[in-house]
């Protein structure tokens, strides 16, 4: 076993220091982290020391590794849980700074590969729990919220509609806590009002899954709605709600009571007080 000094010299050993900014792996962060999509190799930008052990724990494949000059101690708890064949860079605070969009950067960021998943994928898991719908939702932290109650009551997966906010992007990933590395996520993109959704919808009534939407104002109360069954249930934009093209294919809609005062609750808390009761039921 190793002692503190040789696991230290063993990190320091590992890590390429890099000056430029022109750097193929600095270009590939920079506009993973800046377009909130993959590289074109496929991977996605992550930051943070708590996030970057929940992708080693979710078994996530690492491309690079980047360290801050200034926290290259977090390497002696990192790099021996990732594969020597990763590539480990040291970069200057200022350049390191440049890369991330955290305004507080812990000093550590990598390249994975998140795990690619499909509808078909998605319909495999219904015995865990109903598949999330997204339409049009764009704020970060809701989705976020989102995945991560999907995870901890149970989801088969989710399905995200056009305009809903991308599942790269770093403020979902920390918002999720990690759960974005681990549940079956799809894009079900297309133009219209309701893009490919409604062929999504199709896929799964045709697949035997009954069709829910949540309102605000109509539909069975959630304590008195059927969730343990093979369900989709859709959320829309937090302004706009669903398109009327995804609404008019729905079998059924559910509301959850709450006092008059309130308007409406925000998507990521509804999400998961109905994700809530669909785990309650199935129990």
């Amino acid at each position: 076993m190793k002692n503190p000094s040789e696991k230290s010299r063993s990190a320091q050993h590992r890590l390429r220091r890099i000056e430029g900014r022109h750097n193929p792996l600095v270009k590939q962060l920079r506009q993973a982290f800046s377009r909130a999509e993959p590289t074109e190799s496929g991977d996605c930008a992550i930051e943070g020391l708590r996030i970057l052990e929940e992708a080693i724990r979710s078994g996530l494949r690492f491309s690079a590794v980047f360290f801050r000059e200034s926290a290259q101690d977090r390497a002696e708890r990192l790099l021996p849980q990732i594969g020597a064949q990763v590539e480990t860079l040291l970069l200057p605070d200022k350049l390191f700074d440049s890369l991330v969009p955290s305004e507080s950067p812990q000093g550590v960021a990598a390249l994975v590969r998140l795990k690619e998943s499909s509808l078909d994928d998605i319909l495999e898991r219904l015995h865990v729990g109903p598949i999330v719908v997204l339409a049009g939702l764009q704020d970060p932290g809701n989705l976020g919220t989102i995945l991560r109650s999907a995870e901890a009551f149970g989801s088969a997966g989710l399905v995200l509609g056009e305009g809903t906010v991308s599942p790269f992007n770093s403020k979902v990933v920390r918002a999720s806590a990690g759960s974005v590395f681990r549940l079956p996520v799809i894009h079900g993109h297309g133009k219209g009002s309701g893009g490919k959704l409604a062929e999504v919808s199709e896929k799964l009534r045709a697949e035997g899954v009954r069709l829910i939407a949540t309102s605000s104002h109509k539909g069975t109360r959630l304590d008195q709605a059927a969730l343990r069954g093979p369900v989709a249930i859709f959320f829309g934009n937090e302004g706009a709600g669903l398109p009327r093209e995804v609404m008019g294919r729905m079998d059924e809609f559910i509301s959850i009571p709450h006092t008059a005062q309130v308007e409406s609750l925000n998507a990521g808390v509804a999400a998961s007080i109905v994700l809530y009761e669909a785990a309650r039921q199935r129990k």
